[in-house]
């Protein structure tokens, strides 16, 4: 039977692939929207700014500080490639997300599972990257390759865990072929796998399953506890495959952003550490809005790794803030393997 030997939890925000002056760029959309979700609220950016002035942001924000978490960030990455590449890894199968990256308004599924054998990205043209959301493009070298790449899939896997899912009564959509959208912002895999491929596999990716989860766009998000659901049922899926291969089993988003709540953050650390899964599960909706909604895949990977006996801990985690009103993108790192996260790597 195939065993599973190593986890990861990991944030892929364009903080982490882009510089700490780049990180400004973002500030514009900050500023213009009037819909940050927060806390079961939603606010416009001066209101959060006095809601949160006793929190000092600005101090967290400047260019020195901006650099010292951005060094904190890089450390913590190369971390978790080291743990990754001593851990000898056969396949991977990813939770991440789409940002309209891969589905279009024109279908949206819940969940999906890629079947494919070849996963395929490539750089932004020029046209791509005037349509790219502000401060976007700066970032797109942490997930993007600078040509055309292909990556393998493994279809095998795949296949089983689709079946596994649809014996436990989940209706997931699968793709056998990344398709083309002419026209649109992006091509190719979405930024929470090429994050994966290009930073925790240097480029030297393994064969791999990615699991879409449909966290951002209403109204057909499936709630924190069907995500731990299907993270379970992905376990038993590559527990019950006939080979002997080492899986690796990532969970690619979060943390809390655009608005950074570090108290949420804790709790959602504070659960996988504590393999709590009622807290997991009974975090309401209108916390997980917005990019905060990735942290669904989290929780995806947590129901798949909680059947384990893989240990570990925290590897570090770094709130990146970019203005007063706290919004930024907080980022984040927890590895499980045999040995425990303090003995590898």
């Amino acid at each position: 039977m195939a065993e599973i030997v190593l986890g990861i939890w990991t944030t892929h925000g364009p903080t982490l692939s882009s510089s700490p002056e780049e990180w400004l760029l973002r500030l514009p959309a900050d500023q213009q929207r009037n819909d940050h979700p927060f806390r079961g609220g939603t606010y416009d950016f001066a209101s959060l700014v006095r809601l949160r002035e006793h929190e000092n942001f600005g101090a967290r924000a400047t260019l020195e500080e901006r650099r010292r978490r951005a060094s904190l960030c890089r450390a913590a990455i190369e971390k978790v490639a080291d743990i990754f590449a001593a851990a000898r890894i056969d396949v991977a199968v990813i939770f991440g997300n789409d940002q309209r990256e891969i589905f279009l308004e024109d279908l949206t599924p819940a969940l999906t599972v890629f079947n494919g054998p070849v996963i395929w990205n490539e750089p932004s043209s020029d046209d791509q990257a005037a349509k790219a959301p502000p401060g976007i493009h700066a970032s797109e070298r942490g997930h993007k390759p600078p040509r055309y790449t292909e990556y393998p899939g493994h279809p095998e896997l795949a296949n089983c865990i689709i079946r596994q899912a649809v014996a436990e009564e989940f209706d997931v959509a699968c793709s056998s072929k990344l398709p083309q959208h002419p026209g649109n912002w992006h091509s190719g895999i979405g930024h929470a796998f090429g994050f994966i491929y290009r930073q925790i596999m240097r480029d030297q990716p393994v064969p791999n399953v990615p699991l879409f989860t449909n966290t951002f766009f209403p109204p057909n998000q499936p709630p924190a506890h069907r995500c731990f659901q299907f993270g379970q049922a992905v376990g038993r899926a590559i527990r019950s495959w006939q080979s002997d291969a080492r899986v690796a089993v990532i969970g690619s988003g979060g943390m809390s952003h655009f608005v950074i709540d570090e108290d949420f953050d804790r709790l959602i650390i504070d659960a996988i550490q504590m393999r709590d899964e009622e807290r997991l599960c009974a975090i309401g909706e209108d916390y997980f809005q917005s990019g905060t909604s990735e942290i669904k895949n989290w929780v995806g990977a947590a129901g798949c790794l909680f059947d384990t006996g893989l240990s570990g801990d925290l590897i570090d985690y770094v709130p990146c803030y970019r203005s007063q009103a706290g919004t930024g993108t907080a980022n984040g790192w927890i590895t499980w393997n045999v040995q425990g996260a303090r003995d590898v790597g």
